[in-house]
């Protein structure tokens, strides 16, 4: 239940993310095609929306297991072996997330002195993706580690080649 409210809240800003990112492109393409006069802001738009879009993302690939994996030697271990690296290395991306996220809050607390230089926001709210990254990855990686703990002695599922 829980687990299932998270995803599709990061869905949801993954999505959201995702169409101002096209809203921005597709205003600077029409600009300089169409119009001949392209806003300057669409520039900074589109890198503060691709950071929320890879912010909010990251978890998601953690969760469903398409994030970077070397899976070319651990695929040939026993399942109960498999599983347990499976979960250290989940339980080490959450510690490793967990020690940055106080260095990630000191580099956002910055930005409230500063302004993007095309839209005039503060940085420290785009700075913020950082610690969006950083707890997603978190927060999935945790969850991924629970899964892992309450599937150990699961038997393994056989994925079938077939299309569906």
């Amino acid at each position: 239940m829980f687990s299932s409210i998270i995803v599709k809240g990061f869905r949801l800003l993954t999505g959201l993310a995702f169409a101002v990112l096209i809203y921005a492109v597709l205003l600077q393409v029409l600009g300089r095609n169409v119009f001949q006069d392209s806003p300057v802001w669409t520039e900074e738009l589109t890198r503060f929306a691709l950071l929320f879009l890879a912010a909010c993302g990251v978890g998601l690939s953690m969760k469903s297991g398409d994030l970077v994996n070397v899976d070319i030697l651990i695929n040939y271990l026993p399942v109960k072996l498999r599983r347990a690296i499976l979960i250290f290395a989940a339980l080490a991306s959450a510690g490793l997330c967990a020690v940055l996220i106080m260095p990630a809050w000191k580099f956002t607390s910055i930005g409230q002195w500063q302004t993007s230089p095309a839209l005039g926001w503060r940085m420290d709210f785009i700075h913020g993706s950082m610690i969006i990254f950083l707890g997603s990855i978190l927060l999935f990686s945790l969850l991924r580690a629970y899964e892992g703990f309450r599937d150990f002695n699961k038997p393994e599922e056989v994925k079938s080649e077939e299309p569906n």
